[in-house]
């Protein structure tokens, strides 16, 4: 095992449950045109579960990152994934009257799952009565991350009402945000401007929350001028408690965190894909006020690694 391997696996970890997954689990969405198709991801041991609810990147779906979210689910966290409006399973044309409110459509289906909660914890077999939903974490991954961003403070300004408004949610305790967006104006390219306009204008005075960024730096979107910096932008411009990971050669897909075998991965690293699983895992169980050892000990194994796959800062 080489120094950078080191890194990945010193943080202990508890030992992986076998894990129970129920999926489609639909919700009731009025004024959505469509139910929201969930996923539920539990170990089958435990009790006081803390819960992930992770929003997707745009087009993938409840089906994706199964590096994450088995991993999480194995080591004590319930997981729950929605289906958003974007994603290709939907088919949402392009003219399709809901296109322009995408970003807030996402938000709701976070909030309506915070709001299901009792639903959602009887469809699983077993799981009744195991939740702690004082430790509710928000995490995504691009697209998804701007979402559980939204959840932690993040405020974006809407194409259609010109407003940004408050859609924090205090059930919300911490946060991950992989590979997420940062500042809009002119920081971004023409394509980005004219496509995806809830990226023009986000502020991120008000997202409080601990919250972890992970960013690779090769990262080079077609999104913004400035390259793999941008996407450290929602550490830098928020206030409170934040940490950075920041992994070195990593590209938009992390590794592969997005499935196991996506097409969209440029950049396959197995050992990338783990210590994101034990970074996030650890920090997770940090900043819910779990434990803190596996955190420092994340931090410690970064730090002094001969030959880091990154490194971890924090305010």
């Amino acid at each position: 095992m080489t120094a950078s391997d080191a890194a990945a696996t010193d943080v202990a970890i508890t030992a992986p449950a076998p894990i129970v997954s129920v999926k489609p689990v639909v919700l009731e969405a009025p004024g959505r045109s469509e139910g929201l198709r969930v996923r539920i991801s539990a170990p089958t041991t435990g009790s006081e579960l803390p819960i992930i609810v992770f929003s997707h990147g745009f087009g993938s779906s409840l089906n994706g990152y199964g590096p994450l979210a088995d991993f999480w689910a194995a080591h004590g966290f319930v997981v729950i994934q929605p289906t958003h409006l974007d994603s290709r399973t939907v088919g949402l044309s392009q003219d399709d009257p809901r296109t322009p409110r995408l970003w807030r459509f996402r938000v709701q289906d976070m909030k309506r799952i915070l709001d299901q909660l009792d639903l959602l914890e009887a469809a699983v077999p077993g799981l009744s009565g195991r939740l702690d939903r004082s430790r509710i974490a928000a995490a995504g991954h691009s697209f998804g991350g701007q979402t559980a961003g939204n959840l932690l403070g993040l405020r974006v300004l809407d194409p259609v009402s010109k407003n940004a408004e408050d859609l924090s949610d205090s059930r919300i305790k911490a946060g991950v945000l992989l590979a997420t967006a940062g500042r809009g104006g002119a920081d971004l390219t023409p394509f980005a401007a004219e496509n995806l306009p809830w990226l023009k204008g986000p502020d991120f005075a008000h997202m409080t929350t601990p919250t972890l960024v992970v960013a690779g730096d090769k990262d080079e979107l077609p999104l913004s001028v400035r390259g793999p910096e941008w996407l450290a932008d929602p550490y830098h411009l928020s206030p409170g408690r934040k940490s950075l990971l920041t992994l070195f050669g990593a590209e938009h897909s992390l590794g592969g965190i997005a499935g196991y075998e996506v097409r969209e991965t440029t950049d396959e690293n197995s050992e990338r894909v783990a210590l994101i699983q034990r970074v996030t895992w650890a920090y997770l169980r940090h900043a819910l006020g779990i434990e803190d050892t596996s955190w420092t000990a994340a931090q410690k194994a970064l730090s002094e690694s001969v030959a880091p796959m990154g490194r971890i800062e924090s305010k």
